[in-house]
């Protein structure tokens, strides 16, 4: 099923991130700005949320864990508010072979986050969305995993090759089948992610841009590190 998943992705990018503990957010701006790439900011602040759906044995979970070859991540994402009217959610299936990152996107019904929000709910809108048939297969033997959210600035480069995502302000929350309160949550407001992202043909350059950054690389994913603080 995971390779059928793969075979569906027309187009792969490179992913590289740098968990920062040591400085700030505006710290850390000042240094993409002072880039000699000359990144400018793109965009705007948005927040980004996620619910995370994983197998009951926590396969995709287990999978990054691990640092399988092939893994796979299935979240339903949207922008804005994390909770009340979500008017446009999309299903993602996040695939990562290495270094390499794909994604499936597939627009999904508008949905309200409440305590009245259950698995059944929104099994029943993957079953009347138009999906192929092979992962509405998949997305039956999920529930939920992980709601998260955290705050994103974007950065361009002046060749427009390479792209860099800022994310602070992380929360989690555990979410449950139904009858969620998301009271058991953890909220991240000291350490950022910086996440530089660019395709295949300029991964030869790739050092000349992470270089300049005094930092470390990492294997760091939000989902991992909160599903360890909130508790598979």
């Amino acid at each position: 099923m995971k390779n059928l998943f793969f075979s569906g992705v027309k187009h792969f990018r490179y992913e590289r991130k740098f968990f920062i503990e040591s400085l700030n957010e505006s710290e850390i701006e000042a240094l993409i700005l002072a880039h000699p790439a000359l990144f400018r900011e793109i965009y705007y602040r948005r927040r980004v949320n996620n619910i995370y759906f994983d197998t009951f044995s926590h396969a995709h979970y287990f999978d990054n864990i691990d640092g399988a070859d092939k893994r796979l991540k299935v979240r339903l994402r949207w922008y804005g508010n994390t909770f009340g009217e979500i008017k446009k959610p999309a299903l993602e299936v996040k695939l990562k072979h290495n270094l390499h990152v794909g994604k499936l996107i597939y627009p999904i019904t508008p949905f309200i986050l409440n305590e009245k929000f259950s698995l059944d709910k929104i099994q029943k809108t993957f079953k009347e969305a138009a999906l192929p048939e092979a992962l509405k297969m998949h997305l039956a033997g999920l529930k939920f995993s992980l709601l998260n959210g955290y705050s994103r600035k974007y950065f361009l480069s002046a060749d427009r090759n390479y792209r860099v995502t800022v994310d602070t302000q992380m929360e989690a929350y555990k979410i449950l089948s139904s009858g969620n309160t998301f009271l058991s949550r953890d909220i991240d407001r000291i350490n950022v992610i910086l996440e530089l992202k660019y395709n295949k043909a300029q991964d030869e350059h790739v050092d000349k841009i992470t270089n300049f950054f005094p930092l470390r690389i990492t294997r760091s994913s939000k989902y991992v590190d909160a599903m360890a603080k909130i508790s598979i």
